[in-house]
Order: structure tokens, then C-alpha cells, then sequence
């Protein structure tokens, strides 16, 4: 069991890394992804912040990831920010999609994809198009387990099937409640459409493409 976007204090969760890494711990995860919100005013921070958490569970588990989640970011500016998060350090980067419970802007799901984010968020009404071009870049689609962002996890996941996208289920956690036993996980992806079969294939995938290459760097 892993997820690859949670949040701490460095944005709008509850918790430090530590806390957070420790109750993840205890749910019996092989890896956790921080990816606090940044944008340009903050991701050098967030980013430093989280690499020397790192430092000290190096060698422990779960595996730790440094992540960022660009938010709200004006779509134009998104590529080179996650060019720029990725140069001071950050492993993993997720993009805030346009998820309908929130202002996203429009061109965001786009922008992110084109920019080459690993994971794009909460991605709501996603355009087939856009599903498409993500395949081609690779980057991955979230179910979210999150209210309000996961409505949309039925047609993220219809498109997802139909053009062979990868998928990720997270839970976006911002509080200890929000985190995901690997049941629960299961649940957010059958509800969303999927076969218990399906969502082990997603785990599967994920952990190749997403966490296996971060592993060998250690």
C-alpha cells in the first residue's frame, strides 16, 4: 500500500512529516509521497523542508517520497514550475487538476500534462483529448479519495479504460482521518469503476513506473 499525495504543515495539512510518515507507517505502507501545495513563492521551501525529513528515514520504512502539488498556478507558468521543482530536488510532482469543486483554472489539466507532471490530480471532466496526450507523456490520472474532488472519478476512470491511461488512487489527505487503509483504498476504486483485479494492476503500475526508479536512487 502506498499514496502519493498527502499533505503536511508546510501547506494546509495537520501534521509533520513525521507524524504523518509514523501513522502511514503504522498502516503498513511500503511508500508515502508529501506533496504539500506550492507555487512560485513557496516550492523552494516546501521542497528544502522535505528533504531534510528525508535524511532521517532514509533507510527506514515506508519509503519516503519529496514531493510538491503545483496549485492554482496560472496554466501558462506550469511547465517551467515543474522544471524548476524538479531541479531543487523535488521526486515526485503532481499537478492541482480541475477538480469541480474548486476554481481551477481552464487550461490547467492541459498545461500539466504537456508540462510532463507525474500525477494529475483530481483532473475532473477531463477531455478525451487530454486523456489521450496523457498516455502518450505518461503521466498518470488520479481517482482521488478525496470529497468534492472525487465526484468525478467515475468518468476519470471510463476515459482512463477506454485509451489505456494510467491511473493512481490517493487520498489527497490533509488530516489523520483522510488516510487510506489498503480496504479502503480498494473501496474509492471499485466505487469508481473499477474490479478488484483492475486496482491491483493499477498498484502494480504505479509501483513500477513511480516508485521502483526513486528506489534505486537510495
Amino acid at each position: 500500500m502506498f499514496d502519493l499525495h498527502c499533505h503536511s504543515v508546510f501547506s494546509d495539512g495537520e501534521l509533520i512529516p513525521a507524524e504523518l510518515w509514523r501513522r502511514v507507517q503504522a498502516l503498513n505502507y511500503e511508500a508515502i509521497a508529501i506533496t504539500d501545495h506550492v507555487d512560485h513563492s513557496n516550492f523552494e521551501q516546501a521542497i528544502k523542508s522535505l528533504l531534510k525529513f528525508k535524511k532521517v528515514v532514509q533507510e527506514k520504512l515506508p519509503f519516503f517520497i519529496v514531493g510538491v502539488e503545483l496549485t492554482h498556478v496560472s496554466p501558462d507558468l506550469i511547465p517551467e514550475l515543474i522544471k524548476e521543482c524538479r531541479k531543487a530536488g523535488a521526486e515526485l510532482v503532481v499537478v492541482h487538476g480541475e477538480t469541480i469543486a474548486e476554481p481551477v483554472a481552464e487550461g490547467t489539466n492541459l498545461a500539466a500534462i504537456e508540462g510532463g507532471a507525474d500525477i494529475l490530480a483530481h483532473p475532473g471532466l477531463i477531455t478525451e483529448e487530454e486523456v489521450k496526450l496523457a498516455v502518450k507523456k505518461g503521466v498518470f490520472l488520479e481517482v482521488s479519495a478525496r470529497k468534492g474532488h472525487s465526484l468525478t472519478n467515475g468518468h476519470v476512470v471510463s476515459l482512463a479504460k477506454k485509451h489505456g491511461a494510467n491511473l493512481v488512487i490517493n487520498s489527497d489527505a490533509h488530516s489523520p482521518s483522510d488516510l487510506m487503509s489498503k480496504d479502503w483504498a480498494m473501496r474509492v476504486g471499485l466505487g469508481a469503476g473499477l474490479t478488484p483485479e483492475e486496482v491491483e494492476r493499477i498498484w502494480n503500475i504505479a509501483r513500477e513506473r513511480l516508485i521502483k526508479p526513486l528506489l534505486t536512487k537510495r
